[in-house]
């Protein structure tokens, strides 16, 4: 306790004025202080504050690490095109079968993940915002419906195929299927490969080749008569090369290698002569080349090729040359069977054989 000092007064003097300079001279609480703890104090608290900061880190951490829903979003995240169920298991070993089930479903009801089925068995992955925002409304089934549509691409998928995948009866299908057209975020198109049956894409694609067959096909028609004469300019076009390398008048060898034309240099004449109304590419003008190559009237190459040059795939490009075979050919060499690519696929019976081959009867024909 700290000493007091009192000064004596006067006999005369007031008492109330004595005890109010005794208070005065007692020192405060506040100002109480501990001389041999004070260097301590200023020493643990640097230390008491980064400790606490660390604790609150952890916490951080343990919380997000806790936390079934975040972990798996950020699963998600890192695998963009999906997880299953035993890479969130091993990922998060810590947290028990139902709890994972809860954060799953209720992102699920949530609208963050899209649910999918492969041929490991269920994908989980992270929805897109745009499309979240087209789906805004819709039920699980429908957005699983529009999923596997989705995953199909530009080659679109068959009412069966979408059946067999969503587990759905045929009846709910076709009422999402009408409802999501309805909406214009699917379309059917029709496919060449079975004209009866309807193929179902997203509504803003573009369907592949294999299902309008591409320039070939008017309104699921073929267009035979078009085919047979780019098939002719085609080859008009290469035998008028062959005849400019002859006349040339130089060695054999020149010659021929003057006679070949690439498949870039077709496409171009073709485009020239303006006789198609739709817009062909170099792939359908080598679809026809490929024709009078497997009717001998024409014969391909391969070299190699500097990157960039205009024709060029992949450092490679294919030249053809009109040829004039030798020799008639016998009966049995004139056989389509003795090109046909697809040989080794054709027997009675198949999608390919004898009895529905245009080649074979028109061979006989002749």
């Amino acid at each position: 306790m700290a000493e007091v000092k009192v000064k004596v007064q006067p006999p005369d003097a007031d008492p109330v004025e004595i005890e109010n300079r005794v208070r005065t001279s007692e020192p405060r609480a506040s100002e109480k202080r501990n001389v041999g703890t004070e260097p301590l104090r200023h020493q643990a608290g640097p230390l008491l504050h980064s400790f606490k900061r660390l604790q609150l880190s952890q916490t951080v951490r343990n919380n997000t690490y806790d936390d079934p829903m975040t972990r798996i979003i950020e699963l998600c995240h890192q695998f963009p095109h999906g997880i299953t169920d035993q890479v969130i298991q091993n990922e998060m070993p810590h947290i028990e079968a139902q709890q994972r089930a809860v954060a799953i479903n209720r992102l699920l009801s949530m609208g963050q993940l899209d649910l999918l089925r492969s041929n490991t068995g269920l994908l989980y992955r992270i929805k897109d915002s745009q499309n979240a925002g087209k789906m805004k409304g819709s039920d699980n089934q429908e957005k699983l419906v529009y999923q596997i549509i989705e995953d199909a691409g530009n080659k679109g998928i068959w009412s069966r195929d979408i059946r067999y995948k969503s587990n759905l009866p045929l009846t709910e299908i076709n009422k999402i299927l009408k409802n999501l057209e309805s909406k214009k975020l699917i379309k059917a198109v029709k496919s060449v490969a079975a004209s009866k049956k309807k193929v179902y894409m997203l509504y803003n694609l573009q369907p592949d080749r294999s299902v309008t067959g591409g320039a070939w096909y008017s309104d699921q028609d073929f267009e035979s008569e078009f085919v047979e004469v780019l098939n002719q300019q085609c080859f008009k076009f290469l035998q008028s090369k062959a005849e400019t390398a002859r006349e040339s008048k130089q060695n054999p060898m020149i010659q021929r290698n003057s006679s070949f034309a690439s498949s870039h240099e077709v496409w171009k004449y073709i485009c020239e002569l303006g006789i198609s109304k739709v817009e062909l590419s170099m792939e359908d003008i080598e679809t026809i080349l490929n024709t009078l190559i497997y009717d001998g009237k024409v014969e391909m190459t391969i070299i190699a090729a500097k990157e960039g040059t205009v024709g060029s795939v992949d450092g490679h490009m294919k030249l053809y040359r009109a040829v004039n075979p030798i020799i008639p050919p016998t009966g049995l060499v004139r056989a389509p069977c003795g090109l046909c690519p697809v040989f080794d696929d054709c027997h009675e019976g198949g999608e390919i054989s004898p009895s529905n081959c245009i080649y074979m009867t028109e061979w006989l024909e002749f």
